[in-house]
């Protein structure tokens, strides 16, 4: 089996995430997946389609992801892994999809508008 490539997207940050059997090390801007994200909760978020695969340990991960947060950037990978996996076995699509993992979460931070405060707060009103 060659590599598989696949792009995961969430608020503003998008990552490309390269996956191709191996021995489980996750490479995130070629730094470790535990040195980039501090938090086990993101690392945790990482490794969920490999959690609910059992396929953890099986496959090399490099993922190269750009813009937003933190939390942003981890869910894009967990977006890109859950499409990746869908693409190595068709029947994992089964166990991914009940957990949300396939789906494209679109909010995104509304924008600020004119003669407000910020995008819904207005500044005080007086009467007089």
């Amino acid at each position: 089996m060659s590599i598989v490539h696949k792009i995961g997207r969430r608020k503003t940050s998008v990552a490309r995430v390269y996956v191709k059997p191996g021995t489980g090390t996750i490479t995130i801007n070629k730094k470790d997946s535990k040195e980039y994200f501090g938090t086990e909760v993101l690392v945790y978020k990482i490794n969920q389609p490999f959690i609910l695969t059992e396929t953890v340990g099986q496959y090399d991960v490099t993922v190269n992801v750009f813009g937003g947060g933190i939390t942003g950037q981890a869910e894009a990978i967990r977006m890109g892994l859950s499409r990746a996996m869908c693409e190595i076995n068709e029947e994992f699509r089964g166990l991914l999809k009940p957990h949300g993992l396939l789906t494209r979460d679109a909010r995104m931070v509304e924008r600020k508008k004119p003669g407000q405060k910020k995008a819904r707060k207005r500044f005080q009103f007086s009467k007089r």
